[in-house]
């Protein structure tokens, strides 16, 4: 009999820098090779037999595909991190988001870039917000599942995707769309998510986009602006984000900014130490970054055996 209710043993910090370090490469590894590897049918049986919750079943179905038994010695480690990490989700509270109900994404190309339109499977895996950190230092991504069908919105380059309408898109695009008003620039186009969630508050009154690819701009305008209701607040501006920054804007210009031109924290490190520079320049704007709380994870050290590294100033509080 599993039992969700066993006490918690505390780790060590050695042991957590090392779990951490190990949770995010496997972790990663089942999202890019096989996010679809746990079976749903049979979490549902286990949950159904041992009158655990589906979260604990999927969490324990997760760690035995890296060999990792809920019980006996890898009992502190699965409920240290697996059992904070998995969450079944509500497919019908991301199907009510304003974009998602408003905006149809065709079959379209320009370049090297794609609109499409995808599916995830019952059961199939994903990040669905940043990493969760605790007080101990625990590093625990956050691993969402639905159980049916989920199909979503993307831009993909050369085949990869670039923004999707996931949960994870939309969940750690909250805050920014909340605390965004007045004169608002976004660098960062994709799907046109924030520029539209941010455009229909009646808060903000003018929107600028920059985007470096004139490609993902072209579909941009022919097939999603059309679609917004207050598209004559959105203007869009082809260029570089730090080229603009650095050069075109102009101090007292903008109230807030969103910086999102990263594909994820792995790539997003050096660019968001960059425009944490750019930002003491601009004293009277308020800047909210794209998975900052996970990339300020990575650049913390002490949470990590051996430190990811970084070039450039720490970021400031």
């Amino acid at each position: 009999m599993l039992e969700e209710t066993w006490p918690r043993r505390r780790l060590d910090p050695e042991q957590i820098r090392r779990l951490n370090n190990t949770t995010v490469d496997a972790i990663a590894r089942f999202l890019n090779l096989a996010p679809d590897a746990v079976d749903l049918s049979v979490v549902r049986d286990l949950a159904e037999r041992t009158g655990v919750s589906t979260d604990y079943a999927y969490a324990v179905c997760l760690a035995s595909l890296f060999g990792l038994e809920s019980v006996g010695e890898g009992q502190d480690y699965f409920r240290n991190y697996f059992v904070p990490m998995v969450h079944q989700l509500s497919p019908e509270s991301f199907r009510a988001d304003p974009y998602y109900r408003c905006i149809r994404i065709p079959e379209a190309s320009r370049g090297n870039w794609q609109l499409r339109t995808q599916t995830l499977k019952p059961g199939e895996g994903f990040i669905c917000d940043d990493f969760k950190v605790f007080p101990d230092g625990r590093l625990v991504p956050q691993v969402g599942f639905f159980d049916e069908p989920f199909s979503y919105p993307a831009v993909l380059q050369n085949g990869r995707e670039w923004m999707t309408l996931m949960p994870n898109e939309t969940v750690t695009s909250r805050e920014a769309v909340e605390r965004s008003r007045g004169n608002v620039l976004t660098f960062g186009l994709g799907l046109g998510y924030f520029a539209y969630m941010a455009s229909i508050k009646p808060e903000v009154a003018h929107l600028t986009v920059v985007e470096l690819d004139p490609d993902v701009i072209s579909l941009f305008n022919e097939f999603i602006l059309p679609q917004f209701p207050l598209r004559d607040k959105i203007e869009v501006i082809q260029s570089d984000a730090f080229d603009y920054a650095e050069k075109r804007m102009k101090k007292g210009q903008f109230d807030f900014v969103f910086a999102d031109i990263w594909h994820d924290v792995g790539d997003g490190k050096d660019l968001y130490l960059r425009m944490k520079e750019v930002e003491k320049k601009f004293p009277g704007t308020e800047f909210v970054y794209w998975l900052e709380n996970s990339i300020r994870c990575y650049l913390r050290p002490e949470l990590w055996p051996d430190p990811p590294r970084k070039s450039g100033p720490e970021p400031r509080e």
